[in-house]
């Protein structure tokens, strides 16, 4: 599980990123094309993000704090990468 949530937890930051570059670009262009296809389509990755974390802090033993902690990270713009190379790669204790 925490395999899959790794690759979600790219994905969903990727996506993030690239939603709000298609904002800037919908609103700086009146191209709303780019908010279109990754809004839903980040809203997939956020749900399956949230899901995962529940699957995982069972597995990984983590915290409330550090459960709190990766929930966060989804809120943050490439939020995801610091999950995925802080806490899935080098567990902290």
């Amino acid at each position: 599980m925490t395999r899959v949530f790794r690759y979600v937890a790219l994905a969903e930051a990727v996506s993030f990123v690239l939603l709000l570059a298609a904002t800037a670009v919908k609103y700086g262009l009146d191209e709303p094309v780019g908010v279109e296809l990754l809004g839903p389509l980040h809203g997939v990755l956020f749900l399956a993000y949230v899901l995962l974390v529940v699957a995982v802090r069972a597995e990984r033993r983590w915290s409330l704090r550090q459960t709190l902690a990766v929930l966060a990270a989804a809120s943050i713009p490439l939020g995801g990468f610091f999950v995925e190379q802080r806490l899935l790669r080098h567990p902290i204790a």
